[in-house]
C-alpha cells in the first residue's frame, strides 16, 4: 500500500468511527456545532434569492445542514460532496431529521478531482479538507477551481490545517502525519494569497490548536497551525 492509500484509509477509519459514535450537534466531538466563522457570514446574504452553496468535504453536514436551514426559505441549494459513503449516508438521514432534505445535494466525489462550473456558486466552504487531496499540484488546481466557480460577489471561505504533527500520548512519540498535505503556514497563506489576488479579504488569521484524537484505538494528541481564509470576489 502506497502512503496515499494509506493515509487515506487511516482517515476512513478515523471519520468513519467519529460519524458512527458521535452524533451530529451533540457534545463530545467536533461535530458538537458548525463552525462559527461560518455561520457569520450568512448576515452579507440577507438580501439575496437563490443562494448556491458548495461544500467540499461536508462530513455529516456539520457545517452544511445549518446553512440550508439559513437558506431554506430563499430557494437556496447546498451541494454536499464527500468522498466517504458513511459521511453521506449519514449527512442525508440528517437533512430528513432536520428538514433541509429538499434543500441538500449529495455526490460521492474526491474534491481533489470534482469539476465545479464556472461562476457557479455564491459560497464554496472548504473546512479541513484541502489538506487532504492527493498533491501540491492537485491543491492549486483545486483552489482555481473555487476560485473560477465563484460568482461576482461571492465568497470562498476556508480553514485548512498547516505544520501539523500528532504525538503518542502514552509514549509521547511523533507519529507520521495522516494529512496528504502539510505546508509550512507561511508557504500556505502565500498560495491562498497569489490565487486570490484581487479578492477582497474578509477575514485572514492563524490560530494554533491541539486536540486529542484516536488511532487504532490509541490516544493521539493532534497540533496544528489553522488557517481561516475567507475572501469576496469583488466587483472590478
Amino acid at each position: 500500500m502506497g502512503r496515499l492509500d494509506f493515509i487515506r484509509n487511516e482517515e476512513k477509519k478515523y471519520h468513519d468511527y467519529c460519524y458512527e459514535n458521535y452524533k451530529l450537534f451533540e457534545e463530545g466531538s467536533w461535530l458538537y456545532k458548525p463552525v462559527k466563522t461560518v455561520m457569520e457570514l450568512f448576515p452579507l446574504f440577507n438580501e439575496k434569492e437563490n443562494i448556491r452553496v458548495l461544500d467540499l468535504g461536508s462530513g455529516v453536514g456539520r457545517n452544511s445542514i445549518p446553512i440550508a436551514q439559513k437558506i431554506k426559505e430563499k430557494n437556496g441549494i447546498v451541494n454536499c460532496v464527500d468522498l466517504l459513503d458513511s459521511a453521506l449516508n449519514k449527512l442525508k438521514r440528517y437533512s430528513e431529521v432536520y428538514e433541509v432534505k429538499e434543500v441538500i445535494q449529495t455526490q460521492k466525489a474526491d474534491i481533489g478531482h470534482y469539476k465545479i462550473k464556472r461562476d457557479e456558486y455564491d459560497l464554496i466552504v472548504a473546512v479541513s479538507t484541502l489538506e487532504h487531496v492527493e498533491s501540491e499540484e492537485v491543491l492549486e488546481k483545486v483552489l482555481r477551481r473555487m476560485a473560477l466557480g465563484t460568482k461576482k460577489n461571492g465568497i470562498n471561505c476556508i480553514i485548512v490545517n498547516s505544520e501539523v504533527e500528532e504525538i503518542d500520548l502514552e509514549s509521547n512519540q511523533k507519529l507520521e502525519v495522516m494529512m496528504e498535505i502539510n505546508n509550512k503556514t507561511e508557504d500556505m497563506i502565500h498560495r491562498l494569497d497569489r490565487i486570490y489576488a484581487g479578492w477582497d479579504v474578509l477575514n485572514k488569521l492563524v490560530k494554533p490548536l491541539e486536540y486529542k484524537i484516536v488511532r487504532d484505538e490509541k490516544e493521539v494528541l493532534l497540533k496544528t497551525n489553522a488557517i481561516t481564509y475567507v475572501v469576496r470576489n469583488i466587483e472590478i
